[in-house]
């Protein structure tokens, strides 16, 4: 073997024996000290509520992920989520993004205490709902009635007749004083329907629909209204528009056909058979109790909002 062959090889081994030193240099965290580490970083947002401030320094030190042991087994906890928190503070620093970075790290730690604490009982939850769910409200909630559906195709009618009759070649034969007549009926018909629609009949339906489907208002408005409302402090509504955000972005997916009649318990018997089933029921569970129910709203059940939006591809 040349000189040249045996430089190289001692090369490579030394390269190889750093690396090994590198990957185990990299120890995971004991519980306790990945709470420390998440309430060290719950400490450094406090200096986020100021407008201007710079981003604190163990703010931008977040690594890609942390490894976290336990009895049972090693977790690797990413930090993307929290990381483009942080970069869209940079870019815009208001009191909205600052809450934002401290909702996620107070879910984090909230996801730490749960997994150390038994499961909560949640048969007396779960029966209060099932009460909620057989009020009124919810049992008369349906779509347009036959009704309403044949004022609309009446409608219809009347304006493809109107209009055939406007693009007839017949119309130059006809006296100028006639076409101007039937012009003149058309508009006062026209007007008569309308004035119906606005001040007679609440439940008359326009040639529009009143009632657009919720992927007619794109999910990131949806988003935005909510992150505009949790910064506010306005807990209930925010979750409230963060729960139709999910159901916009669903729906534009093309999990279910749009229908603005539906219920909350519909929409999760429509995805039943989706891979976000669990996700949409925590989604649905948690805006039915502070919309519904009134309770529960706060911040940290809006962090959890924006943590099921997230796992819906709401991001």
């Amino acid at each position: 073997m040349t000189a040249g062959r045996i430089y190289i090889l001692i090369c490579f081994l030394v390269a190889s024996g750093l690396g090994q030193a590198q990957s185990a240099g990299g120890s995971a965290l004991t519980t306790a000290e990945y709470r420390a580490e998440i309430d060290r970083l719950l400490s450094a947002t406090q200096q986020l509520d100021s407008s201007g401030s710079p981003v604190p320094q163990p703010l931008c030190d977040l690594p890609q992920n942390w490894r976290v042991a336990t009895d049972q087994r090693t977790f690797e906890i990413s930090t993307e989520g929290l990381q483009r928190d942080v970069r869209r503070y940079e870019k815009e620093k208001n009191v909205a993004n600052a809450a934002a970075i401290r909702a996620r790290l107070q879910s984090l730690r909230g996801d730490l205490d749960g997994f150390e604490t038994a499961p909560p009982d949640v048969t007396m939850s779960r029966a209060k709902l099932s009460t909620i769910l057989t009020r009124p409200e919810f049992r008369d909630v349906h779509g347009p009635t036959w009704l309403d559906r044949f004022k609309q195709r009446l409608l219809a009618f009347v304006l493809h007749i109107l209009e055939r009759m406007f693009r007839s070649t017949a119309i130059p034969t006809i006296s100028k004083f006639f076409v101007y007549g039937l012009m003149a009926i058309a508009v006062l018909v026209l007007g008569y329907f309308a004035y119906r629609s606005i001040f007679v009949g609440n439940n008359f339906e326009t040639v529009i629909p009143k009632d657009l489907p919720v992927s007619a208002k794109e999910w990131m408005i949806w988003h935005r209204e909510a992150r505009d409302a949790a910064a506010k402090g306005e807990w209930r509504d925010a979750i409230h528009l963060a729960y139709w955000a999910g159901i916009s972005f669903l729906e534009r997916q093309g999990t279910w056909k749009p229908d603005r009649a539906r219920t909350p318990r519909e929409y999760l018997r429509l995805s039943s058979s989706s891979e976000y089933r669990e996700t949409l029921t925590a989604l649905t569970q948690i805006f039915e109790l502070a919309w519904y129910a009134k309770r529960g709203a706060s911040e940290k059940t809006f962090s959890q909002t924006l943590e099921a939006l997230e796992k819906l591809g709401c991001h």
